[in-house]
């Protein structure tokens, strides 16, 4: 294992703000696996560490196979996470919407420039990334449409998990890491865990297994390290979500919320979805009916919302297979 520190920010308060790469093989750039962006991103780190340690072992096996480097950054804001920020705390800014960076500009400019810097040159890249809203998703593999999407979707099948979204960027997206990872034609690709700020040990492992299988299947690993993994839950085949098609769900009023289904639960077009509730006379105010038949993607996980607020995603029944 080789560690670098790719990205120093002196502080004159307390320790040096620093990013750390840990490496693994020898060879070419074969794949890069960058964790959490954002400070709340807990369970993306997680996963991250976890890989560190996983790969760590799997170096002094010999379960790397020859010709390759791994590299796996496991937090690029771990200032924003000691203190329990999701964004960078003095601006506000976002590093993943700083991409490919700029080396002259603001902090978070500068950090997105040293850590794209560091990683543009991988085959492939996977960011383990959260959502904009804070809520839960289905464990699932995203792909931004380019002009590479086609490969990517069959690509995107060795990751073996049950679903493979596609979105088209929109020109904000235009900034993120997995955009511009592909215009330096990176097979970039988004892995969503489940959680954001809370660890969720089932679907962590379920990521883990859909990274070793991805490197397993590219030949940057030995097929032995799958022996590892005495339950694993990652052997699907893979259904294809377009983003456009999924079904949103919003609160007809504001109030307390709670909900009756989760990710994962089908739903029957007309079945109650979430309550709301009277935040001050406790009454409930509605009932939320799912707009479609279909299964919850998405759920978003605070307890308080605002009319017209988004609420759940569903995947109208049924998703297509994602086809080679």
């Amino acid at each position: 294992m080789k560690q670098q520190t790719i990205f120093t920010l002196p502080s004159p308060y307390r320790d040096d703000f620093r990013i750390r790469a840990f490496s693994f093989g020898a060879g070419r750039p074969s794949m890069a696996i960058v964790g959490a962006m954002r400070g709340d991103e807990l369970q993306q780190q997680f996963i991250a560490a976890s890989m560190v340690e996983i790969l760590r072992r799997a170096e002094e096996r010999g379960l790397i196979l020859s010709g390759h480097t791994i590299t796996v950054i496991p937090s690029a804001n771990p200032f924003s996470t000691n203190i329990e920020k999701r964004f960078w705390a003095l601006d506000g800014t976002d590093i993943n919407r700083m991409f490919p960076g700029y080396d002259q500009g603001e902090t978070t400019q500068r950090i997105a420039a040293a850590l794209f810097d560091f990683i543009q040159d991988y085959h492939c890249g996977v960011q383990l990334a959260s959502y904009y809203l804070p809520g839960n998703f289905l464990p699932h593999v995203r792909i931004l449409q380019t002009a590479s999407t086609e490969n990517l979707l069959s690509e995107a099948l060795h990751f073996r998990l049950p679903y493979v979204s596609v979105k088209q960027p929109e020109p904000f997206d235009t900034v993120l890491l997995n955009y511009n990872w592909q215009i330096w034609d990176t097979h970039a690709f988004s892995l969503y865990a489940g959680t954001t700020e809370t660890i969720d040990p089932k679907a962590a492992r379920m990521v883990i297994v859909a990274l070793k299988n991805y490197m397993v299947a590219k030949g940057f690993l030995s097929a032995e390290i799958l022996d590892d993994d005495e339950w694993p839950l990652c052997n699907f085949e893979s259904q294809l979500v377009n983003e456009e098609q999924l079904v949103s769900v919003q609160a007809p009023h504001a109030g307390i919320l709670t909900y009756v289904a989760q990710p994962g639960a089908m739903v029957a077009k007309g079945e109650t979805v979430a309550r709301i509730m009277d935040s001050l006379k406790g009454v409930i105010e509605c009932e939320v009916a799912a707009p479609v038949s279909g299964l919850v993607f998405f759920a978003r996980n605070h307890s308080i919302t605002y009319q017209n607020t988004l609420l759940l995603r569903i995947v109208p029944t049924k998703a297509d297979p994602v086809t080679s």
